[in-house]
């Protein structure tokens, strides 16, 4: 999701993005942990999501 796509959609939204992916993100360490996993970095990558969400989170709760 791109930065612009966050800032149109609500902070409900947002949060419920959140936790889309951070059940993502828990599955891709359940599957890195029983080397299922083959692309690793998909789990930076989510991170990185959530901590973008989250910084928009608080720039609309200002």
């Amino acid at each position: 999701m791109k930065l612009q796509e966050m800032r149109e959609k609500t902070i409900e939204e947002l949060n419920s993005t959140v936790i889309d992916y951070k059940k993502q993100l828990y599955e891709l360490r359940v599957q890195k942990s029983l080397n299922k996993l083959e692309n690793t970095a998909q789990i930076g990558k989510i991170k990185r999501e959530i901590a973008q969400i989250k910084t928009v989170i608080k720039e609309k709760a200002e």
